[in-house]
């Protein structure tokens, strides 16, 4: 059974958890944002298309995606340190979470604009209206249902890679799970803190789904 001190514990690295993924997350989406919609942009095909650069970006994206969290969790460790002065803890977990997570995000906007109706973006050109008047007021306009529904499996995959991160000391419930969990075989917390974790995920998960709909309610009345 869990005694006060681990329930106490449990809670205060709950609040942790949620912390490093919120920070991360809005981390990730101020740098995969506007990748994602420059993306959009310079694809053949797009907006102003630019074969070059696109190739370019798409290789990056496509190097940082690939490479495990576990690894460049590691990897930049002095990067990480650099930034925030040590490489361990919830602040430092925040660096490597953002920089995974990022080329993530910016793929979920891509796929999100890409299923924008090309008509209504010619309808827009021929309206005269300009780059950055389509890409605010009718890709992401448009896209608004499909980026929340984004939002919400970005927010769930940085929430698991914080759980990832317990294995260096990276502080949450993931720490727990390893440190106080499997570590000193105390099963109960790590059942508690995987537990917690699919709560959490399943709350983001019904919030993100409510506000969604309700977006597509305002848009069809």
């Amino acid at each position: 059974m869990l005694d006060n001190s681990m329930i106490s514990m449990l809670a205060e690295n709950t609040w942790i958890s949620i912390y490093m993924t919120g920070i991360s997350t809005l981390i990730a989406y101020a740098i995969g944002l506007p990748l994602g919609v420059i993306l959009v942009v310079l694809a053949p095909g797009g907006l102003r298309p630019n074969k070059g650069a696109y190739k370019v970006l798409d290789f990056i994206v496509n190097i940082l995606r690939s490479v495990p969290f576990l690894i460049l969790l590691i990897t930049i460790m002095p990067l990480t340190k650099l930034i925030v002065g040590k490489s361990y803890g919830p602040a430092a977990t925040i660096v490597p979470l953002a920089i995974a997570a990022a080329p993530f995000v910016a793929r979920l906007v891509e796929s999100s604009l890409l299923e924008v109706d090309k008509g209504v973006i010619e309808a827009a050109e021929s309206m005269g209206a300009g780059l950055f008047t389509i890409i605010f007021k009718v890709l992401l306009a448009e896209a608004r249902t499909s980026l929340i529904v984004g939002a919400t499996i970005a927010l769930g995959t940085i929430l698991g890679y914080s759980a990832m991160a317990g294995v260096v000391g990276g502080g949450g419930l993931g720490n727990i799970a390893i440190q106080y969990g499997y570590y000193r075989n105390k099963l109960d917390v790590m059942y508690a803190a995987v537990i917690i974790l699919i709560v959490i995920v399943q709350v983001l998960q019904m919030i993100g789904t409510a506000v969604s709909k309700k977006l597509d309610k305002r848009i069809t009345d």
